[in-house]
């Protein structure tokens, strides 16, 4: 099993804590995200990858008709109603929890109240979405529990409102269509207009690393904010000159953006041209992976991240920096930001077998160059959520 020993470790503190032991054990994965930046909501298509690092959560009904949630690390108890639960102003971890059980009874609602408990291992600090991990860890327990019937696609809405409307943290479906849908050795590339789902072969010569060369997100909410209504307003635009239907970004090509953008302001022009060539990476993407040409599909990190810097200006120097570090180290494909940017971390895409040298040099390079830290972790693109124990 992956993690064994945070698995056994939440056994024993539940059983500690409840005096008894849990009925169902669920786990769900953290997740980076490869290739396809700020194309969720223009509609295109994402590659992601669930990662082995990730929450395990236990659970069994009582008869108390309330609901008893367990941060496992900070052995905080948090209690609330079966029915119409609010989210909580303290130990705010608990509206994840909160939220997803919401979600889950608005289908079939509980007969009984349940006690539960939760532990994981995503480091956090990297964008790694340790909230999708625990968010898809609580519905899989839940489900199972109460026999209730959900797909993945529900399962990822379910969460997605978690996180917006008890956590008050809008986010799209990709943490957690990538928390459910991952396989070992598999990216997942999802199509965000249609909602389908595949997963793509890696092979076993390859993994990632995570940089964080903890940038501080600077202003996240009005970068979002703008960047996302330059890409609606482009997205207009074209619609009026391009004889064939746009509903988002995801229906231009480069060749149309190219044609067109000089009646766009420039600024606009570039924001709108990110997400156009995020999509044509990711299907080019899935074409080299097929042919197995990791190289290939390496570079496109690369461009990718210079499109961040120069079109859409959502990177920040200290990830420019670290993604400068890794073209100077063997055994690197391929690095860019990943995530919304304007800081947070770096995913490299490295050979397995240079993995740890490559690791400790970028750490070494960057400080050297900087004077800072940067702290790096070894990814595998590992298993999705799934029930792990049932009595």
């Amino acid at each position: 099993m992956i993690n064994q020993d945070v698995y056994n470790e939440l056994l024993e503190k539940y059983k500690a804590h409840f005096g008894k032991a849990p009925v169902v054990v669920s786990y769900a994965p953290g997740r980076i995200e490869v290739l396809g930046n700020h194309t969720d909501y223009n509609e295109g298509y994402v590659f992601s990858a669930a990662i082995n690092y990730g929450t395990f959560f236990a659970i069994s009904r009582n008869d108390d008709g309330v609901n008893r949630i367990v941060a496992g690390d900070l052995m905080h108890e948090v209690t609330f109603p079966l029915v119409d639960a609010k989210p909580v102003s303290k130990d705010t971890w608990a509206n994840y929890v909160i939220g997803t059980v919401a979600g889950l009874n608005a289908i079939k609602p509980q007969d009984t109240g349940f006690d539960a408990m939760f532990l994981g291992n995503v480091p956090m600090g990297f964008g790694l979405s340790s909230s999708a991990a625990l968010e898809m860890c609580t519905a899989k327990a839940v489900a199972q529990l109460f026999t209730i019937d959900a797909d993945n696609v529900t399962l990822a809405k379910i969460g997605q409102a978690a996180e917006r409307d008890y956590a008050g943290c809008p986010c799209g479906l990709l943490d957690q269509i990538s928390s459910l849908c991952g396989a070992e050795g598999m990216l997942v590339k999802t199509d965000f207009r249609s909602l389908e789902i595949e997963t793509v072969d890696m092979g076993p010569s390859v993994c990632f690393l995570m940089c964080n060369p903890h940038a501080k997100h600077a202003l996240v909410d009005g970068q979002y904010a703008s960047r996302r209504k330059a890409c609606e307003d482009a997205a207009a635009y074209f619609a009026s000159v391009l004889p064939h239907p746009v509903a988002a970004l995801r229906d231009v090509t480069m060749a149309e953006w190219e044609a067109h953008k000089n009646g766009l302001d420039p600024i606009v022009a570039n924001r709108a041209a990110h997400p156009i060539g995020e999509d044509e990476r990711v299907l080019l993407g899935a074409e080299l992976l097929n042919k197995g040409d990791l190289d290939g599909f390496g570079k496109l990190l690369f461009d990718s991240h210079e499109s961040s810097r120069t079109m859409f200006e959502n990177s920040c120097e200290e990830l420019d920096n670290v993604v400068a570090v890794t073209k100077t180290i063997p055994g690197i494909l391929g690095a860019r930001l990943s995530g919304g940017g304007f800081g947070g971390s770096v995913v490299v895409l490295v050979k397995a077998d240079a993995a740890a040298d490559a690791a400790k040099a970028i750490a070494e390079n960057y400080k050297a160059n900087t004077g800072k830290d940067c702290e790096v972790s070894m990814i595998q693109p590992s298993i999705g959520a799934s029930i792990v124990y049932t009595a």
